[in-house]
């Protein structure tokens, strides 16, 4: 099997995560851009948009969501939550993920035809980022996993890294060195889920 697919393979959800580095941040750096610059999106429109959190910065966004979810969470479930949390902020940073709606809206201007798929397929290029740069941590090392604590957190984030308002708030990626091996995976049959004709 080619490299691609073994890092595919590779490719977990990690929540035993830890602050010890991996690689320089100059590297991660090297990571985010490569992927920004080469994930493809519908009609080239570059619609997604990353921020890198990393030190104190990392810290933040997970007791911004902390302190979010105390407000609607009771306080005697609060423990589990603040334990989940507490895992994500073990790591050593965080990708959260955008997509800017000023890119979309000019898109479906431009394009009335297709303007309800425009949201879709901008989902879809971000999707696709995220599995790029989640494929590209764990090959240099790194664990990570998908959170989705928007729209919760979305004016707390945006207004603490002075987040532009046309950006919309998709995913947080919380990454760092692997301190456990993920759990097995269940894969259902392949015959229910591809058909294959020549």
């Amino acid at each position: 099997m080619s490299t691609f697919f073994e890092a595919i393979k590779n490719r977990r959800s990690h929540y035993a995560i830890s602050k010890e580095q991996v690689v320089s941040d100059e590297k991660i750096q090297e990571i985010i851009n490569e992927a920004v610059l080469h994930t493809p999106s519908s009609f080239n429109s570059q619609s997604t948009r990353v921020v890198v959190l990393l030190n104190d910065k990392h810290d933040k966004v997970w007791d911004i969501t902390a302190a979010e979810l105390k407000k609607i969470v009771p306080a005697e479930n609060f423990a589990s939550t603040e334990e989940k949390l507490n895992s994500f902020k073990a790591g050593y940073g965080t990708v959260l993920f955008f997509e800017d709606q000023e890119v979309v809206e000019g898109l479906q201007k431009a394009f009335e035809l297709y303007a309800d798929n425009f949201p879709v397929w901008a989902n879809q290029t971000n999707a696709m980022h995220q599995l790029v740069i989640w494929t590209a941590l764990e090959e240099v090392g790194f664990g990570a996993s998908l959170q989705h604590y928007n729209p919760l957190i979305d004016e707390a984030v945006a207004a603490e890294w002075d987040i532009p308002s046309t950006w919309k708030l998709i995913a947080q990626m919380p990454f760092g060195k692997p301190t456990a091996q993920p759990g097995e995976k269940e894969f259902k049959p392949l015959e229910d889920r591809v058909r294959f004709y020549k």
